[in-house]
């Protein structure tokens, strides 16, 4: 399913109704894989409310445990890599990098996921520089972007990782409100702003 932002996958606290699962039982029935319980029928996988991208449910129990098995290897194994596209402040000063930092739930926000040394799961991701945005203009040779677009590869499937890992890196999503910093004001035109928020 090609999972637009601002979907819910699941009911959960504040979203009974209106979720990604509630339209899936609407339009298949009982023809879900029960293996996700009856509040999660058919999900093998999640995304946060506000990411959009491609989501895998399993409309057996056969198809259901092989895939769950695929994205519990996180492709160390077998064929199944998740790749992600992720707009962020700034520019890495490197083209690519890995972030190795584990993550678990804010001691502080338990709404929040943090980084934590030592402690939490272990959670990787590994990103590459695709493109660097820089001020609309004639800019001096080796001018800082104010923006870029990264590939992000997941080899764990943490909670808000890409979120929580870009913003450890420095360069928070453009538009997320949780864990990313915005710009300062006058840092990106006004269109693209409004574009991006």
């Amino acid at each position: 399913i090609d999972k637009p932002a601002g979907l819910v996958v699941h009911p959960g606290a504040g979203h009974a109704t209106g979720t990604l699962v509630n339209a899936l039982l609407h339009h298949c029935g009982d023809s879900l894989s029960g293996i996700g319980g009856v509040k999660r029928p058919g999900i093998v996988h999640r995304l946060d409310k506000d990411t959009s991208g491609l989501l895998v449910v399993a409309k057996t129990d056969a198809a259901h445990q092989g895939l769950s098995a695929q994205f519990a290897d996180h492709g160390r194994t077998g064929p199944l890599e998740r790749e992600y596209s992720a707009l962020v402040w700034g520019a890495p000063s490197h083209l690519k990098g890995t972030v190795d930092a584990n993550l678990g739930r804010s001691t502080h926000n338990r709404q929040k996921i943090a980084v934590f040394r030592p402690g939490g799961r272990n959670a990787i991701t590994h990103w590459q520089v695709r493109e660097r945005f820089l001020e609309p203009g004639p800019q001096p040779k080796g001018a800082p972007a104010i923006a870029a677009l990264l590939t992000c590869r997941l080899e764990t499937g943490r909670t808000h990782q890409i979120r929580v890992h870009m913003a450890h890196l420095g360069h928070g999503l453009i538009g997320d409100s949780m864990y990313s910093k915005p710009m300062r004001s006058g840092q990106m035109p006004d269109a693209a702003a409004r574009d991006c928020l």
